[in-house]
């Protein structure tokens, strides 16, 4: 088996094996695919040929391209992921990346909304909402969920009607890796989702079986990621503040708010479905560094 055939069948086994969402296969085959393609200009077109000196130089060929060190990061993920495969399944003697490493990407603090500014956005779909335009209505119910359950939009826009419990007041939640979950909303998000239920839906799609899509396009099938990213991107335009505008930006948002609220780190972890309690005290930091701004502002002795 030459290598390009087996970096197919290593995609394969990601996403029907290992359970890896549809975004990180098609983000490893990217990579690797390109590769495979650098390793073929050296000679080297069997698993077996891959070494660690050509692994490291593909590596830095990428670095002097302007790569970012996330991308770079992400990059040697693939390919000790890879080369482990090959190993296990002795389509290569050796693991030829088990000592590669990439530089740690830059950690940034994600943009976060003021409890203000996302009363702000909230008001504004909840106005449109009332002209009872479909869209509106479902526009409303899509920012509602977003920032009371803190959902990923791929989350969102994968929720069929039965997912939605609204008499506890509860979604579940297909996440990263097929892991399902049970996460809370509150009532506001209810009243939004049953507004959209009863007066919105129905003029977009007929079918209203539980397994039919909760949210739906203007065509009546389920609704696209990329128009929740529209949606989100154009309420944030106006709103002040720096980093990326999208429904993550929600999602930070509702981590940061439960933690200012007080609630446990561990609970907010099982809520967002982080696999790493590292990863949800990213937000730990956020809140910290809005209390130091507010100090500074507010302190007579700063």
């Amino acid at each position: 088996m030459n290598l390009r055939a087996a970096v197919d069948g290593f995609i394969a086994h990601l996403g029907t094996e290992r359970g890896f969402s549809e975004h990180t296969v098609r983000s490893y085959g990217s990579d690797l695919a390109q590769l495979v393609a650098f390793a073929s200009e050296r000679g080297a077109t069997q698993p077996g040929e891959l070494d660690l000196e050509l692994l490291r130089d593909w590596l830095w060929h990428s670095s002097q391209r302007g790569l970012a060190k996330s991308t770079l990061a992400r990059r040697a993920a693939a390919v000790r992921s890879l080369t482990a495969w090959l190993a296990r399944t002795n389509l290569s003697a050796a693991d030829a990346a088990s000592r590669l490493k990439a530089p740690k990407p830059d950690h940034y603090l994600p943009r976060v909304l003021t409890r203000e500014q996302m009363d702000a956005i909230l008001g504004i779909v909840a106005g449109r909402a009332i002209s009872d335009d479909p869209v509106a209505l479902r526009d409303c119910a899509i920012v509602e969920l977003l920032y009371a359950s803190a959902l990923r939009v791929s989350e969102l826009t994968g929720l069929d009607r039965g997912d939605v419990d609204q008499g506890r007041l509860t979604v579940r939640v297909m996440g990263k890796g097929s892991k399902e979950r049970i996460v809370p909303f509150g009532v506001p998000a209810r009243a939004a989702i049953d507004d959209y239920l009863r007066r919105g839906r129905p003029a977009l799609a007929p079918d209203e079986s539980a397994g039919s899509p909760l949210f739906v396009g203007a065509r009546g099938g389920r609704l696209a990621n990329r128009t929740v990213y529209t949606l989100v991107s154009t309420l944030l335009s106006g709103v002040p503040g720096t980093g990326p505008a999208g429904p993550h930006t929600l999602r930070h948002t509702a981590a940061t708010h439960l933690l200012d609220g007080g609630a446990d780190l561990r609970a907010v972890q099982e809520m967002l479905g982080h696999a790493s309690l590292g990863t949800t005290q990213l937000y730990t930091h956020v809140s910290t560094e809005r209390l130091k701004e507010s100090y500074r502002i507010a302190h007579p002795r700063a």
